[in-house]
């Protein structure tokens, strides 16, 4: 994809979506950290209903290990693998105490060295909570990636890296919550409303499937 058209994509998205940010409700760098390791496998929606409760009381580390895996566990039981997640948030929980004084670290590696956190949590991290140009790799992001031929990678790594290449500069920081956000409301995975889709034009899959119209569309 040239570069003109990349910009475009971003040019549009940015425009329809003024203002992206995460779903995900939280009330501090902790709360965000927790929010994002339960978030995988499952939706923004279905993780801010379970820690709505949870971040009204416990909202620091040593709060949730006060109250414990039994304690934490009926919070987080309608999210999918609830009982790994779990045990994941007490556990990174411990190390934040006990090496980064109760602190999430303002560190890619450090991140990525706590329980439950991959390379898509501790991008999510730096770039929401820190302000770090970052672009974190989800199943939205990495569809609509291949979708709109920004990047052919096969795993979300590849496709991060590609994404880091070809993304203007000025849309770095939003990038992923721009597709993101796209995916989630317009650009579905089964039935995309490619009807209402402000980049329709720049969009691969939309020009393959309306091949027959597309004279007319232009």
């Amino acid at each position: 994809m040239n570069t003109s058209t990349i910009n475009q994509i971003f040019s549009k998205l940015s425009k329809a979506i003024p203002a992206p940010q995460s779903d995900l409700q939280y009330v501090n760098h902790y709360t965000l950290l927790v929010a994002v390791v339960l978030s995988a496998q499952s939706t923004d929606a279905q993780v801010n209903k379970a820690t709505k409760d949870l971040f009204a009381t416990y909202d620091t580390p040593e709060k949730i290990l006060k109250l414990g895996l039994q304690g934490i566990i009926p919070y987080v039981k309608s999210i999918g693998l609830f009982n790994t997640k779990a045990k994941n948030v007490i556990a990174l929980s411990k190390i934040l105490v006990e090496k980064h004084n109760s602190k999430v670290p303002d560190n890619f590696d450090m991140l990525c060295e706590l329980p439950g956190v991959g390379r898509k949590t501790a991008n999510v991290v730096m770039s929401v909570a820190f302000g770090h140009t970052t672009i974190a790799v989800d199943t939205h992001v990495y569809r609509l990636s291949r979708r709109l031929n920004l990047s052919l990678g096969e795993t979300p790594d590849a496709v991060e890296q590609d994404l880091m290449e070809i993304v203007p500069e000025q849309y770095k920081k939003t990038a992923h919550h721009l597709l993101i956000l796209h995916g989630r409301y317009t650009c579905k995975a089964r039935n995309p409303e490619c009807e209402k889709c402000v980049i329709s034009k720049e969009c691969i899959h939309f020009l393959n499937v309306n091949y027959g119209k597309i004279k007319n569309f232009l």
